[in-house]
């Protein structure tokens, strides 16, 4: 064991011989409609696409001026083993693309959120952090890299804290009441270990979220389906795809 600190993980990621460059930015996508509308805009069916684990990994040139877009991707562990093994695979600046529910009232089906911080109700980041009860912060960097593309693009969005949890069928009263207590926008599975990885390896990861669905009324308003829901995701894709094309 040598010198090595006792808390030091045993296995890591790392990126073996044939592992490939991905290029600098990576967008994680959550909903595999939402992943081939992405493919679709930055013309990546023709690229190079290769599988980790069970995503998708689209790859536009490599290299310093290339990214790459991968998913589609559910909950806190899955998408942090994808985060782990793109940033051993050279990426360093992330946006996380996915849905989540309302908890504000004054948040609507459709409405795109950018979160400035994550309440921690998963199970993986108090694998790489102190629990202290703080929320996770995404990436100062990345956060103003996706304003600036979102207003380029015309796309309207709210900022402020959301809720991340493990478990989506137990978004009980008691915790929607309590969350709404502390001024939360939105409840989704991903974003508080995504910004917490991105923190502790020390890469840029912010997020993106449109809002599919509503539980503050206490009653689950589901708006799938809702034309407002997909025009938004359609324009959240324009902002990214804004956003790789000018950096």
């Amino acid at each position: 064991m040598g010198n090595k600190p006792l808390n030091e993980s045993i296995t890591y990621p790392f990126k073996g011989k044939n592992a490939p460059d991905v290029g600098p930015v990576s967008i994680l996508v959550s909903n595999k409609d939402d992943l081939d509308l992405l493919s679709k805009l930055l013309n990546l069916r023709e690229a190079k696409t290769i599988n980790l684990l069970m995503s998708g990994v689209y790859i536009h040139n490599g290299s310093a001026n290339g990214f790459s877009v991968v998913g589609p991707l559910i909950g806190a562990p899955y998408a942090t083993i994808l985060l782990e093994n793109l940033i051993a695979w050279g990426a360093r600046q992330f946006v996380f693309f996915g849905w989540c529910g309302a908890v504000s009232k004054e948040v609507e089906i459709g409405d795109v959120i950018v979160p400035n911080s994550a309440i921690i109700d998963e199970g993986t980041s108090k694998h790489y952090v102190a629990e202290d009860n703080s929320p996770a912060l995404p990436s100062t960097a990345a956060v103003k890299r996706i304003r600036n593309a979102l207003s380029k693009t015309g796309v309207n969005f709210r900022e402020g804290p959301v809720w991340t949890t493990d478990a989506i069928y137990r978004e009980t009263r008691e915790k929607v009441a309590h969350f709404q207590k502390k001024d939360v926008l939105a409840v989704e599975m991903e974003s508080s270990a995504l910004f917490t990885v991105g923190g502790f390896r020390n890469v840029e990861v912010g997020g993106i979220l449109v809002v599919s669905d509503d539980l503050s009324t206490f009653e689950w308003r589901r708006g799938f389906g809702d034309k407002r829901f997909i025009k938004n995701r359609q324009a959240v894709a324009e902002g990214i795809r804004w956003l790789c094309k000018n950096r």
